[in-house]
């Protein structure tokens, strides 16, 4: 976690409101940085780590989608919250898949902007609480391999196997989701549980991301989909994880 003002970039072509949310956050206490592309990103990026992208979706040249997967694919990743139109719900979904924390669409109030942000930092900073954590306290680690239906999941390795011993493709936070299922097995968990951090965040009620990470689980994981029976639905409750299908 950086130190004094979070440094925080908005990714945003037009010119006038990149600029209004630069003020806004500067006004709120944050170091905000306006890049009008990918390009002016990258040079904000080599001169220092930031902790959060607002990343607009439909961006000149470079798209925020690729811009998503570079930053996913950092040491020590960002936060994205991606802005996107109001109809563009493939785009928010391809951008959660892919490694992006939340999402708003324009257009938007900026109280709500800043309530997503402030959020994406708590979920990040207390990730990284919990990686500390669990590296100085190893004996607290899952066994090395979980096996549930035909997979075998692999926590230290992040990896996740099928019956052929073929690696599922899973994003970070699909995986994420899935150990935390995987260590509470026949319990039910709320959806306000599942959205809580390791580190014992609360749960944010603007977070909507879950649900989407659960039906793209059960599409991987589930021979029927529709009909679940690693993760169910606990109708008025939350989801059961049985590894026992």
């Amino acid at each position: 976690m950086t130190q004094g003002l979070a440094r925080i970039a908005v990714v945003e072509d037009e010119g006038d409101l990149r600029e209004v949310m630069v003020e806004y956050l500067r006004v709120q206490g944050f170091h905000a940085l306006p890049c009008g592309d990918g390009a002016a990103l990258d040079a904000v990026l080599a001169d220092a780590p930031v902790e959060a992208v607002l990343l607009d979706i439909n961006l000149p040249r470079e798209g925020g989608l690729s811009i998503a997967r570079r930053l996913g694919a950092l040491p020590d990743p960002p936060g994205i919250l991606m802005v996107t139109a109001l109809g563009d719900s493939m785009d928010r979904i391809v951008g959660l898949e892919i490694g992006a924390d939340d999402y708003i669409a324009k257009p938007f109030e900026l109280r709500e902007l800043l309530a997503r942000l402030r959020s994406v930092l708590r979920r990040r900073r207390a990730l990284a609480e919990a990686a500390a954590a669990a590296q100085a306290a190893p004996e607290r680690a899952m066994p090395a391999e979980c096996r549930f239906g035909p997979y075998r999941l692999r926590p230290a390795e992040r990896r996740l196997l099928d019956g052929d011993g073929a690696e599922v493709a899973l994003t970070p936070m699909e995986f994420d989701l899935l150990q935390m299922l995987a260590e509470n097995p026949n319990q039910v968990l709320t959806r306000e549980r599942l959205l809580r951090l390791p580190a014992g965040e609360e749960a944010d009620p603007l977070d909507r991301s879950i649900d989407i990470r659960v039906t793209r689980l059960r599409r991987k994981l589930e021979a029927d989909p529709a009909n679940p029976t690693l993760i169910r639905t606990v109708r008025g409750q939350g989801y059961q994880f049985t590894p026992d299908g």
